[in-house]
């Protein structure tokens, strides 16, 4: 490369940065203004701070919550189950995904199924789990699994059908086995549809576990939801919803960064 082409790439880099320091000031610009402006709504009675809560009532909550020590324990809780839900529902999932793949009956038998289990709500099976597995973590778990594990399944098995037949017939003209089909062709080029599905989990997560703690649990940001809003203290209610939207925040962010480093690996096992 001549010293012209390299000082292109180096202000296309930094253009590059430039704009991602943009995006990022202007949606931290936007959150203050948005915090802002719900303070003065509050303040100056343009809405009701008892219905709405405002940024400085759900910080004397969060205060509260924290000086009786349980703030930690709450968020604690939460963060496992939804992390395990995350974790199983992933898992199965996928594994489920490729052995549908792997069986073409199994598939075509199974499909109807499916689509009836995606559609039906899982909450609503609720209060059987909680009688199969007690009332407790392992009700909330199961819950969050259910909610996550279909949508997993059918978008991991399509993402798998979409991969090129000329090349799934290429590599068994050259004699390569289902096994090795699905290992260095189906799940590498599956790789974005994988990530979509974790990004999509990650939501179904939460929602699986703030619902199982709606209904069975005595500790988490589920349980400050239900028990803010019974006591009629609408301030904890919503702090736990932002605390709520921070954690879901930067779970997703957790999942790009996998994205990034697959996406990387993939590249760099190509050239």
């Amino acid at each position: 490369m001549n010293n012209n082409s390299i000082i292109e790439h180096e202000n296309f880099i930094k253009n590059i940065k430039k704009q991602k320091r943009k995006v990022i000031i202007t949606r931290l610009l936007i959150l203050l203004a948005l915090f802002c402006f719900w303070e003065l709504a509050g303040t100056l009675g343009w809405i009701d701070p008892f219905l709405t809560s405002t940024p400085s009532r759900m910080w004397k909550s969060l205060v509260k919550i924290y000086n009786e020590g349980t703030l930690f324990r709450h968020i604690f809780i939460t963060c496992i189950e939804t992390i395990l839900g995350f974790l199983l529902g992933t898992i199965f999932g996928t594994f489920i995904a490729v052995l549908l793949w792997w069986s073409d009956f199994a598939s075509k038998v199974l499909d109807p199924y499916l689509v009836v289990l995606n559609a039906l709500p899982k909450v609503a099976l609720a209060p059987i789990i909680i009688f199969w597995v007690g009332n407790g973590i392992k009700a909330i778990i199961l819950i969050a699994l259910l909610i996550s594990i279909v949508v997993t399944i059918i978008s991991i098995l399509n993402g798998f059908k979409e991969v090129n037949k000329d090349k799934i017939k290429l590599l068994r003209t050259f004699g390569a086995s289902k096994k090795q089909i699905l290992n260095h062709l189906i799940i590498p080029s599956s790789i974005p549809t994988i990530i979509s599905s974790l990004k999509i989990n990650v939501g179904l997560s939460w929602v699986g576990v703030i619902m199982g703690e709606f209904l069975v649990a005595k500790e988490g940001l589920g349980f400050l939801i239900i028990f803010g809003g019974q006591i009629s203290q609408l301030d904890m209610v919503m702090m736990s919803i932002i605390i709520l939207s921070v954690l879901a925040f930067l779970m997703y962010e957790g999942v790009a960064l996998l994205e990034k480093h697959l996406t990387q690996n993939f590249n760099n096992k190509n050239h």
